[in-house]
Order: structure tokens, then C-alpha cells, then sequence
């Protein structure tokens, strides 16, 4: 209950801010910090990075916006069944649930068996990353559907904490301390100090349900089907999809994100907010910020076409 009471009041507190910038036009100039472009590095093996493509410039010639038609045209498929490919959830178990039920009434008239491809980075920064957790595993056991879930980076640092307090610092500053909460553990007040991080995870060695501790574990970083290729975060140019890294998988920004060319596979992904689905000829990108903007993103994929949904507004399909 204090947790959905935490996330109402974070969602009325970003609509009221909202309401705000939009009533002093020159306010928004002042609170977004501009930043050009950087060049994607990948980070060291214990230290993670609080990382948001959201208040950087966008790339010259790149429209991070949904077009009208919210269908289109795709490589087809070598399967009947709808893919639903879900963005990053970030600790939002209320939009999850919510999306949820927008993609089972979508495919209630599915005559094959539904495919969901979750993308990775399922917890820290809501506050709800527990049930997050609890949804997608009893979702896993429902045979409604056929289920992937990729590892994402988010998924990294957590794991990493379980077996290492060292990097409690880097987690709490990459979202961990919401995800701490939602297990009822407060974060350290000198979080900046190791050694305080050393009970944290003691505690949450002891806390969390050995159930989260196995979905973890059976994470993997990459599903393929047909000529798409399912990653968190991209792969890096030029490199065959099957010899892709996992630190890339999991990481990779600018460097794939600018690149001009089509790789071997066409490339389902998150990891990167945008305010609005973003597609082109090589990659779609469904990852909407859902933590702060309130809208968590699906691209279905049948056959030959693509639109979206989001746990607000299911998509109109045209009729070929």
C-alpha cells in the first residue's frame, strides 16, 4: 500500500510540474540542460552509470516521434502468431499490469499463441519493482503465452549486488534504492560509504524470495525470430547479431543508435527513453520512460506489419 501510495503521489507531482512549464513558456529552457551527443563507452565490470538519453540533443536527421499512421509496413515473420515486444518497465508494476491487459483483449482473436518479448530492465527507479517481479513470474507460468525475458542492464547491477555490497554506491545512484524499498529495505543515509552497504545486502540476501533470485538467473540477453533480433539495449555495428557481446547487448548507446546501416537482423530494442516510439529501417525502439512519463510501450509485429500500444491507448491496425 505505501508503495502505491509513493507512486501516486510521484505521478500528480510530475503532472502538476508538467502544468507548471507549461503555463511559463521560458521555464522549460531553463530547467533542461542541453547536451551534445557522446560517444558510447562500455563501462567498467563493477561500476554502473546513471545513464538517460532524455534532455540530450537529438541526432540531426533522427525523429524521435510517433508518426500517424500507427501501422506499418515490416519484414514479415515466419510465424502466424503476434510478437509483442514490451519496453523498459523500470519498477512500474501499475503500467505493466495495465499493458498487460491492453495486449491480451488486442489478441483475443488470436488463433495461434501469442509471443511476449519483455526487453530487460524491469526494476530500480519505481518503486514497485517487487511486484514487477511477482507479475512477470506468474506471467511466465501462464500458458496463454509464449514468454521471453531478456536481461537487462538494471538486471546486471542488482545481481552483481547480491554477491557484491562493493558497488551498493553506483547501484543506489543507477535506481537501486527504489528497488531496495520495494523489498522494505531502506537504502544507507551515507550511501556514498562501502562499508554502510554491507547489512543492505545482507539484508536483501535474506529478503528476497528465492523465485526472484531464479527469474534472475534464467534471464537471457538476446531472442531471435525470423529476421528480428530481440536485444535490451542494441548490438554494436558491423558485428554478426549471433557474436554480439553481452556488455553490448546490455549497454550499447550512441555507437548503435547513430549507426547508418542495417545489420544482419532487423533490431527490436529499449534501453534508450524517447518520448515516442521511434523507428526506421533498421531498429525500433519502444522504450518510452515509463517510470517518469507514465506510459509503458509494446510494438506488436504481425506477419508484416508493426504499430504500438501502451497501457493507456491500444493501436488501430489498418487493413491490408
Amino acid at each position: 500500500m505505501r508503495r502505491q501510495q509513493i507512486t501516486e503521489f510521484m505521478d500528480k507531482a510530475r503532472d502538476y510540474l508538467d502544468a507548471l512549464i507549461a503555463r511559463i513558456p521560458h521555464l522549460s529552457k531553463l530547467l533542461i540542460r542541453r547536451e551534445p551527443p557522446q560517444a558510447d563507452a562500455s563501462p567498467r565490470p563493477t561500476r554502473f552509470r546513471r545513464l538517460s538519453d532524455v534532455g540530450k540533443q537529438t541526432p540531426k536527421g533522427i525523429a524521435y516521434h510517433q508518426r500517424d499512421d500507427n501501422s506499418f509496413s515490416a519484414p514479415r515473420l515466419p510465424i502466424d502468431a503476434p510478437v509483442y515486444a514490451i519496453g523498459d518497465i523500470h519498477g512500474r508494476a501499475d503500467l505493466l499490469k495495465a499493458l498487460l491487459e491492453v495486449v491480451k483483449t488486442d489478441c483475443q482473436n488470436s488463433t495461434e499463441r501469442p509471443h511476449l518479448v519483455f526487453l530487460g530492465d524491469y526494476i530500480d527507479r519505481g518503486f514497485q519493482s517487487y511486484d514487477v517481479f511477482e507479475t512477470l513470474i506468474e506471467l511466465g507460468h501462464d500458458e496463454t503465452y509464449e514468454t521471453v525475458f531478456l536481461k537487462g542492464n538494471h538486471e546486471q547491477a542488482m545481481m552483481r549486488f547480491l554477491k557484491d555490497h562493493s558497488i551498493g554506491p553506483d547501484w543506489a545512484a543507477f535506481g537501486g534504492r527504489e528497488t531496495l524499498i520495494s523489498y522494505n529495505i531502506s537504502p544507507p543515509k551515507a550511501i556514498g560509504v562501502v562499508e554502510e552497504w554491507i547489512p543492505i545486502q545482507a539484508q536483501l540476501v535474506r529478503t528476497i524470495p528465492q523465485e526472484h533470485v531464479d527469474f534472475l538467473e534464467k534471464l537471457v540477453l538476446s531472442h531471435k525470430i525470423g529476421p528480428y533480433g530481440f536485444v535490451h539495449a542494441g548490438v554494436k555495428p558491423g558485428v554478426p547479431y549471433d557474436q554480439q557481446s553481452d556488455e553490448d547487448r546490455m549497454w550499447i548507446r550512441d555507437e548503435f543508435l547513430n549507426a547508418p546501416d542495417k545489420e544482419d537482423l532487423y533490431i527490436v530494442h529499449g534501453h534508450s527513453p524517447v518520448n515516442a516510439p521511434y523507428w526506421d529501417h533498421r531498429r525500433v525502439n519502444v522504450d518510452t520512460g515509463a517510470y517518469f512519463t507514465g506510459r509503458l510501450t509494446a510494438v506488436k509485429i504481425l506477419k508484416d506489419n508493426m504499430s504500438f500500444l501502451t497501457n493507456k491507448v491500444p493501436s488501430q491496425e489498418k487493413k491490408k
